[in-house]
């Protein structure tokens, strides 16, 4: 029997030990994904019981071997973590796993002790009509006697966590009685003084209750995390929405204009037209390749040149093959190039070109769209004020701005160069994204 001090002491330390193994899981990338989504197969479960079991079994192992250590050992506690968060199943199993170093210090009744705790917490979850309900356990549920027997009264029945309180209590009772029963095959802290008895169960919730604390702050800040994104990806959603229609109704005017006088290359816009559309409908993704936005850009053109002329429309790419491979934001050339011929080179009589450039400077991606057109009639003025000033209404270089900012923050910039009668230069620098920068929504991580 151990000495009653240092009982105490030791389940004092637990709760720390409790509080530490939580936050070093919850530094796994792994872990905190298996955490935050609930509905796991049988092999995400079985890497839950791997992730927690392997510290608890070492934890076991340690106590067995340090003199006076006896804080590192919480597989019991754990057995009940695993069950209440992830199922009956990985209750089980963590119960069996963790229980291994004890069959070799021939204490044998805590594999069956540890499994009977994971299993019941198990069915307890699944008793829980909102899963919610177990992350806010506390066993402070209610100080108030005659309030709790009021409720409990009430609703004919005691609420989840008061019986999740319970059942930890019942387990502890069973693991203690076993002892008493089987004391050279069982481990477990015990004191013949009711007083530190009394303190073990109590320790034992509370080890429980710190581990589901640590781990529900993890699981708010994954869920802000998430809502984040989410408001992101709507927010890029309706600008995408926003850019197409505005692409496509300037496209149906230049249509429009030639279908009287001449047919069959109203005809031949109209398929152009088709093949943009197909490739519109597609792709939904927030990101493209940069090749693939100057091909998008190349249907465009081809568009273009048929409503303007060979002769009056011209288009010359410089464009650095190491460019063409990096991710950018989705249409996010096309609105540059519409401005360039609609208010750059459209009110020259004489028509002009587009130069498209690309190239990788001091890790950044530069874009450049440049033409000879007219110019704007303020030179230096502000990008997002380049079509308001030419009659327009700034939905395309408006609409960049408004995705580079919410995607890159203040990391990227647009820069407008302009000498009225000679032409405009816009350039895009753009941060060169990392390997796993852009997840599966489409959203750049800084």
């Amino acid at each position: 029997m151990i000495a009653d001090p240092m009982v105490l002491i030791t389940l004092l330390i637990q709760l720390g030990v409790s509080a530490a193994v939580s936050s070093v899981l919850a530094r796994s990338l792994r872990f905190r994904f298996l955490l935050f989504h609930e509905d796991r197969d049988l092999w995400e479960k079985l890497e839950m019981v791997f992730s927690v079991g392997i510290p608890i079994m070492l934890g076991v192992v340690v106590r067995a071997t340090v003199k006076n250590f006896f804080a590192a050992d919480i597989s019991f506690e754990a057995c009940i973590l695993l069950g209440v968060i992830a199922g009956r199943t990985a209750g089980v199993c963590g119960g069996i796993f963790v229980s291994i170093p004890y069959l070799f210090l021939h204490q044998y009744m805590n594999l069956p002790l540890n499994v009977i705790a994971g299993l019941s917490a198990g069915f307890l979850r699944e008793l829980a009509k909102d899963r919610e309900v177990i992350w806010s356990f506390s066993p402070l549920f209610d100080l108030s006697l005659y309030r709790w027997l009021r409720r409990s009264i009430a609703k004919s029945f005691i609420d989840w966590q008061t019986s999740f309180f319970f059942v930890i209590l019942g387990l502890q009772f069973l693991r203690l009685e076993t002892r008493r029963f089987f004391p050279d095959y069982t481990w477990a802290l015990d004191s013949n003084n009711w007083l530190i008895r009394g303190a073990t169960y109590i320790s034992t919730v509370m080890v429980v209750a710190i581990a589901l604390k640590v781990l529900n702050n993890i699981r708010i800040e994954l869920k802000l995390e998430e809502q984040e994104r989410l408001l992101l990806q709507t927010r890029m959603a309706a600008l995408q929405s926003q850019i197409n229609p505005h692409f496509l109704f300037n496209t149906l005017n230049s249509v429009a204009s030639l279908v009287r006088f001449d047919p069959d290359t109203a005809r031949e816009m109209i398929l152009k037209l088709s093949k943009i559309l197909r490739r519109l409908l597609k792709k939904a993704d927030a990101f493209d390749q940069l090749r693939e936005e100057f091909e998008f850009i190349d249907d465009y053109l081809d568009i273009e040149v048929i409503r303007f002329g060979p002769d009056k429309l011209k288009v010359v790419k410089e464009l650095d093959p190491a460019s063409l491979d990096i991710m950018v934001p989705a249409m996010l050339i096309q609105p540059l190039v519409e401005n360039s011929i609609k208010h750059g080179l459209s009110p020259k009589i004489s028509g002009g070109t587009i130069y498209l450039r690309s190239r990788v400077a001091d890790s950044m991606l530069v874009i450049e769209v440049e033409d000879d057109g007219v110019g704007m009639i303020e030179p230096g003025s502000p990008a997002g004020n380049w079509n308001a000033q030419q009659g327009g209404t700034g939905i395309g270089m408006a609409n960049v701005r408004e995705r580079l900012h919410v995607l890159y923050g203040d990391v990227a910039r647009i820069e407008v160069e302009s000498q009225a009668g000679s032409g405009t230069v816009v350039r895009i620098l753009l941060p060169i994204p990392q390997s796993g920068d852009i997840d599966a929504a489409g959203i750049s991580h800084d």
